[in-house]
């Protein structure tokens, strides 16, 4: 039922996921939506972009998938 936290002695329950905003070199906010997708505002080409997308696991790194649209500021 409550995948994400532990109950604590008194009831109340602990959120035991990790931060889900950071931040990367190129990036200026990171945030994962789920296990697989992060949501990020960055400089690409010197224009500032929102970019969503999937992400990969490959001998332990993640890298970007396919899936994923990066929109403009003016989108």
């Amino acid at each position: 039922m409550w995948r994400n936290k532990k109950r604590k002695d008194d009831g109340d329950f602990i959120d035991d996921r990790k931060n889900p905003k950071k931040a990367y070199s190129d990036s200026i906010v990171v945030c994962e939506i789920s296990k697989s997708r992060r949501v990020s505002v960055r400089n690409w080409q010197g224009k500032v972009v929102v970019d969503i997308r999937e992400f990969y696991v490959k001998d332990g790194r993640e890298f970007p998938g396919k899936k994923g649209i990066s929109l403009s500021m003016d989108q």
